[in-house]
């Protein structure tokens, strides 16, 4: 049934774009959180993550540490989750 399918890719779309929202969330916090807050409101990165980040980013997937990949698994375990309900 094409209208069946729609409705459920539609629900397994906002779903994913749920899931795509809370990690983009948590990773904001995250970042935030080990800024340095400034007098007017601004944040600082300090300069640990500045270089940790920019090595990550610039780093192919298959290049990075086992750990930095375990954590990447587990982010794209939680995609996997949602597509297994709608399967």
């Amino acid at each position: 049934m094409i209208a069946d399918n729609v409705v459920v890719n539609s629900r397994l779309r906002e779903d994913l774009a749920n899931l795509c929202h809370d990690q983009w969330s948590n990773w904001t916090k995250y970042l935030f959180d080990k800024c340095v807050k400034n007098s007017d409101g601004t944040l600082t990165i300090p300069l640990w993550a500045v270089e940790r980040w920019s090595k990550q980013f610039n780093t192919d997937y298959k290049q990075l540490s086992e750990s930095e990949m375990d954590s990447d698994r587990t982010e794209a375990d939680k995609f996997i989750d949602i597509i297994a309900k709608y399967q």
